[in-house]
């Protein structure tokens, strides 16, 4: 069973690399669930590690459904991954209902070509899980990251090893796997385990004007601009200029 250590930062991925890591996950944000990496973490990672680096292609926080804008995003993103020399794409589209965006998802896999294809935590959103793993295997989806449709993986491990023995990809149970509860993932068929491994958290320095904005925050539609308000504002300046 491979380690696969999600990092944010080329620092991350060399203490990973150095730990004994199988493989890595590449993201930003985590604190938000992870989002597509810039390019220039993409490069500096690629500089500063040798084992096998699996991109997470998501171009936003929130939920899994994507404009057509968004879209073609994440076909450009998984592009200069390639370009790149990546070895492997974690990504995942669904419909507003939360059902398995087909058409989208069998666009990303040719788009993925012959790097890993991962099937994100998105799956874990999906009511018919049974039916999502026949047709994302269908698809060439070589492994799902799943926490077994609960809040932990430890939860959903019934759930987990029912996928093991249905599934013909790879299975990888992520979310809140720990040294203390990795026993119970042990010699179960599972392909790896996700996590990322952050068991020390480095004390706050006080902040008088803190950037993060918590309400911000979203498991489900991304926020977006309000068009009446901003046509009020410009109004508003406009007026105060005559």
């Amino acid at each position: 069973m491979k380690v696969e250590i999600c990092v944010t930062s080329a620092d991350a991925a060399k203490i990973a690399e150095q730990a004994g890591a199988d493989r890595l996950e590449l993201c930003a944000e985590l604190a938000v669930g992870g989002i597509t990496p810039s390019p220039g973490l993409l490069q500096a990672v690629r500089d500063a590690v040798q084992i096998p680096v699996h991109v997470l292609i998501r171009p936003r926080s929130g939920d899994f459904t994507y404009t057509e804008a968004t879209f073609a995003q994440m076909l450009a993103d998984i592009a200069y991954c390639r370009k790149l020399g990546f070895e492997g794409i974690v990504t995942g589209c669904l419909k507003s209902d939360n059902q398995l965006d087909h058409d989208r998802m069998r666009l990303l896999a040719e788009a993925t070509g012959e790097l890993h294809l991962t099937f994100h935590r998105a799956f874990d959103r999906i009511p018919d899980w049974k039916q999502a793993l026949l047709d994302l295997q269908s698809l060439g989806v070589q492994t799902l990251l799943t926490s077994g449709h609960a809040r932990s993986a430890e939860e959903g491990l019934p759930r987990l090893q029912a996928l093991v023995k249905s599934a013909e990809c790879g299975i990888m149970p992520g979310g809140g796997i720990r040294l203390s509860n990795l026993d119970a993932f042990l010699n179960k068929g599972f392909e790896a385990v996700h996590l990322s491994a952050i068991s020390k958290f480095p004390e706050e320095a006080s902040v008088d004007l803190p950037l993060n904005t918590p309400g911000l925050l979203r498991e489900g539609i991304p926020l977006l601009p309000d068009a009446e308000l901003i046509e009020a504002l410009i109004a508003q300046l406009r007026s105060d200029l005559k």
